[in-house]
């Protein structure tokens, strides 16, 4: 279980924390064969994710490897994660030959994703969250695939509904959530048409104390900056609980695609959020706007019932994040823009 600590002191207890596997999530890769492949690994959850599926490892039966593929921009990233026991594979999936060099797995997570800096630079945008899965599913005809897609599949909701539900027609708003939707027909076309076990995974937000929606309103309440009420509700999720549940996920693989929304159990107000964090933070607030009567919302429970229920409570999560905020630690600085309505990355 998660820590129940008042306070992440440092990096290395928040990585700690984000990392440490379930029970379940040990019962889940300890019956898997072979090793497992991590694609996308050096963005902001792959890190994280790829120790999570060591950790769990090393608590089973010897002899099966996380191996962590991404360009690694971030050198020191890819050093910590070797520290840990991750192998690692420098490698730009979108060059075929060095996507056919990667070894045989029977077991791909694939977090590779393209948003921010979408707008402008669609061709792209579509390339890499299009085209690169059709490369994959083709590589990886054989294995089990979990793929991370996200919530902007779905179309703004009624605030006073539930949320978009995995039965819900997709309608994607923009190129970004075009191409997400394009990702994951890629993905449910090579399901469909080699048999290829495929989990779907809609996320929406993950959040820890770096960056994620709850962290973006932090630093405006601490900075006393305006906070637009306009998209007035959101869901998020503990990243190391959107982690196990996604490792949960490939004992889920099937074909056509198991898919399901990696969402938290609350629709949460902004308005209340803000509230929150100015009382934690002793700041007064800067509120704008009126909140829409829809806004980006999923429904959680069927992953919650699949893949369990998230671990760490929204006030223990606002506690850690105004902490962190108001002692300077350090901010991954990529803000989540949940704020958009009209799809523009």
């Amino acid at each position: 279980m998660v820590p129940m600590t008042d306070r992440i002191e440092d990096i290395d207890q928040l990585e700690d924390l984000l990392s440490e596997p379930t029970a379940e999530v040990i019962g889940s890769l300890g019956r898997l064969s072979g090793d497992i492949l991590v694609l996308g690994a050096g963005g902001k959850m792959g890190p994280t994710l790829a120790r999570m599926a060591g950790r769990a490892l090393e608590a089973g039966p010897r002899g099966k490897r996380v191996i962590a593929v991404s360009r690694f921009s971030n050198q020191r990233e890819r050093e910590r994660l070797e520290s840990h026991g991750v192998e690692t594979i420098g490698c730009d999936l979108l060059d075929l030959q060095a996507l056919e060099e990667l070894p045989e797995v029977p077991t791909v997570i694939y977090m590779v994703g393209m948003k921010f800096g979408s707008t402008g630079n669609e061709a792209r945008t579509w390339a890499v969250n299009a085209y690169l899965p059709a490369m994959v599913c083709r590589r990886f005809a054989r294995s089990r695939i979990v793929a991370f897609s996200t919530g902007n599949v779905y179309p703004l909701t009624p605030v006073s509904g539930g949320g978009s539900s995995e039965q819900d027609p997709p309608g994607p708003d923009g190129e970004y959530a075009m191409s997400c939707l394009g990702r994951e027909r890629m993905f449910e076309y090579f399901s469909r048409t080699r048999g290829t076990r495929v989990s779907l995974l809609r996320l929406n937000y993950a959040c820890e104390v770096r960056y994620g929606v709850l962290v973006d309103l932090a630093r405006k309440v601490w900075e006393r900056h305006p906070i637009d009420l306009t998209m007035g509700h959101v869901n998020v999720i503990w990243q190391g609980d959107a982690n196990a549940m996604a490792l949960r996920a490939v004992e889920h693989c099937a074909a056509p695609p198991f898919v399901v929304n990696i969402a938290g159990p609350e629709r949460l107000s902004v308005r209340r959020i803000c509230r929150e964090l100015g009382r934690l933070m002793n700041r007064p607030l800067n509120l704008v706007g009126e909140e829409a009567a829809d806004a980006l919302l999923s429904d959680g429970r069927r992953g919650h019932v699949r893949l369990g229920r998230p671990r760490v409570a929204i006030e223990r999560l606002l506690g850690w994040i105004a902490d962190w905020v108001m002692r300077g630690g350090p901010s991954l600085d990529k803000p989540t823009h949940f704020q958009v309505r009209d799809g523009r990355f």
